[in-house]
């Protein structure tokens, strides 16, 4: 065969390796443990429905444990059963990330593998562009000349416009293996910053199965498990809680704040977003028959906000993006008798919200907060018969953050206070 036709067959014979890469990829060793990966990460999705079905569990004997009497073995059949939870919890959390590590695993493999083939599909190109690189230094005589006619001149010129064409094609699966390399390291970022949050979340379950640890061994040592001993201390609470709410009120009711009502915004549904997932209201707004009913708790001031059942470690997530205007914990000043952990933010629509009874608070004074950001997560400090969220909406400019000298619990407390028309009904917000 002549010099053009010989080099034509090359050419060729170096498209179909080119072509062949496709139809039959050599990455089956690859191939093999992507499966191998996904088998595992389907068995771990498998086992973390599991572990989902036993938190549910829990968490519905955790609800009508607090609709038994209240006593010492109601409580501690609760904490037990939160801690149970919790475990289940931390174990969902581990399979999560350990599913999470396998799919970035199974990521990686498959991003090699468009380099390789990437990598194969280029030096086949350039071999073919270098022979015809080669072949376009040859003049056209020479070209002529090494054809014995000008049929087979131009059956060798149709061959290197199918080339050609097989060049282009190859250009293009280059360009759709690139697309899907930068789609794939993309979801590996995804899966690291998930990744992230999971080993952050397996952090703070672990401090709130720690906390809710230490509230079952004090009141364990606190009632010696006698239930004679638990009553008179919950009475004892339960009169400390009632004087320090007579205080507040008197306070409160000292406070001169005077704002405009119209730069509150329009009621409705939406200006503010439930702070839970799953909701369920306990106790309403105002003057609720159980603030009837308790009258010596509220002072006929009717509940400041609202109850929304939320088991111990439910994440707490901001109503509206805003600036936390301060931080505190009720306890360490009057154990068992206010709110506990609470989180107080201001919001730009002249609108603040506080989320009290909190197991474990996640933001700090004067921190920017996005809308739906966890703020913490429920718990049972304060003053509560079982965990839940307390609600409060305010009218930003009515409420400060004061330090108010309490006779029953002879130390200085710090919380939000505000005058009766700085609270507001949650529920033409939400």
């Amino acid at each position: 065969m002549k010099k053009l036709s010989y080099i034509t067959a090359i050419l060729i014979f170096l498209t179909g390796i080119l072509l062949e890469t496709e139809i039959k990829p050599v990455f089956s060793a690859s191939t093999d443990k992507v499966k191998e990966l996904q088998e595992k990460i389907n068995q771990r999705n498998q086992e973390m429905g599991d572990v989902e079905k036993e938190i549910k569990k829990y968490e519905n004997e955790i609800n009508n444990v607090q609709k038994e009497a209240t006593g010492f073995k109601t409580q501690i059949k609760q904490l037990t059963t939160t801690t149970n939870k919790l475990n289940a919890e931390i174990k969902l959390t581990n399979q999560n990330i350990e599913t999470t590590a396998l799919t970035i695993e199974q990521v990686s493999v498959q991003i090699s593998e468009k380099v390789a083939q990437m990598g194969q599909k280029k030096e086949a190109l350039a071999e073919i562009i270098r022979k015809m690189n080669e072949e376009e230094a040859t003049s056209i005589v020479e070209i002529l000349l090494a054809n014995n006619n000008l049929s087979e001149f131009f059956d060798n010129l149709s061959n290197m416009e199918n080339i050609q064409r097989e060049i282009n094609t190859t250009l293009g699966e280059l360009t759709n293996l690139k697309q899907s390399l930068e789609k794939q390291q993309n979801e590996k970022e995804l899966e690291k910053n998930k990744l992230e949050k999971l080993s952050g979340k397996m952090i703070d379950q672990r401090k709130i199965a720690e906390i809710n640890k230490a509230q079952t061994n004090t009141l364990l040592k606190q009632t010696k498990s006698k239930e004679s001993v638990y009553k008179k201390m919950l009475a004892s609470q339960i009169e400390k809680r009632n004087a320090l709410e007579r205080e507040v009120l008197e306070y409160e009711e000292q406070i001169r704040t005077v704002f405009d009502p119209a730069i509150l915004p329009k009621t409705g549904t939406g200006v503010l977003v439930w702070p839970t997932a799953d909701v369920v209201i306990t106790q309403y707004f105002g003057n609720t028959p159980f603030a009837t009913a308790n009258s010596q708790i509220y002072n006929n001031g009717g509940h400041n906000g609202i109850d929304l059942r939320a088991s111990v470690g439910t994440a707490i997530k901001s109503a509206k993006s805003g600036v936390v205007m301060g931080t505190g914990n009720t306890d360490t000043q009057c154990a068992g008798v206010s709110y506990g952990k609470w989180v107080l933010i201001k919001h730009d629509n002249n609108l603040a919200t506080l989320y009290a009874h909190l197991s474990l608070i996640k933001v700090s004074d004067g921190q920017n907060v996005a809308l739906g950001e966890v703020v913490g997560y429920a718990g049972l400090t304060g003053y509560t018969t079982g965990p839940h969220l307390h609600f409060t909406v305010f009218a930003a400019p009515a409420v400060k953050i004061s330090t108010m000298k309490s006779k029953v619990c002879g130390t200085d407390m710090r919380l939000p206070l505000a005058p009766r028309n700085g609270y507001l009904n949650p529920l033409s917000y939400l």
